[in-house]
């Protein structure tokens, strides 16, 4: 789904894939306009909501929804620089640094109006670990073309579990 004009990214530039700086910005600008993503705003179950706000050659943005205990698997972005915000509620992400080492991250929640901000190696797990239903705005550049999925062993190291195609 992609949201009409006039939209929010028209000032970047579509070239070059965008610094998680800029992602994290344009999540910003985002999440202050209200009736771009509020109206997409609905939960379900089992799995979290999400659909697409915008799609350029250089970048997407997304809106995701989480009800009480909803998050993703540990997974990477295909190469793309991300950012997410914290829209309402709170989410908690776990962030698993590209090592062959046994990592055991520490949680790291981000509240309201938090962003955080990553390069093309990051690798996170993000739930919703609070009582309340939590909304978050996502943007990536380039848009996203591949999602990596990891299963952690019980020693702590990371293992490939697939790969998959990302569809609209």
């Amino acid at each position: 789904m992609s949201i009409a004009s006039p939209s929010i990214g028209a000032s970047l530039p579509h070239a070059a894939a965008l610094s998680p700086a800029q992602l994290a910005d344009l999540a910003d600008r985002f999440a202050e306009r209200r009736g771009l993503w509020l109206p997409h705003v609905r939960y379900q179950s089992p799995d979290r909501y999400y659909t697409r706000l915008e799609l350029s050659q250089t970048y997407e943005v997304w809106l995701l929804t989480w009800l009480p205990g909803q998050g993703t698997e540990i997974h990477g972005h295909g190469g793309s620089n991300g950012a997410f915000t914290v829209i309402r509620g709170e989410l908690t992400e776990r962030t698993f640094p590209p090592t062959s080492y046994p990592v055991h991250p520490t949680p790291r929640r981000l509240r309201a109006d938090e962003v955080r901000a990553f390069g093309p190696r990051h690798v996170h797990q993000v739930t919703n670990e609070a009582t309340a239903p939590a909304v978050s705005v996502h943007a990536y550049s380039p848009p996203l073309a591949t999602m990596s999925y990891y299963r952690q062993l019980p020693d702590g190291r990371l293992m490939t579990e697939r790969i998959d195609g990302v569809a609209e």
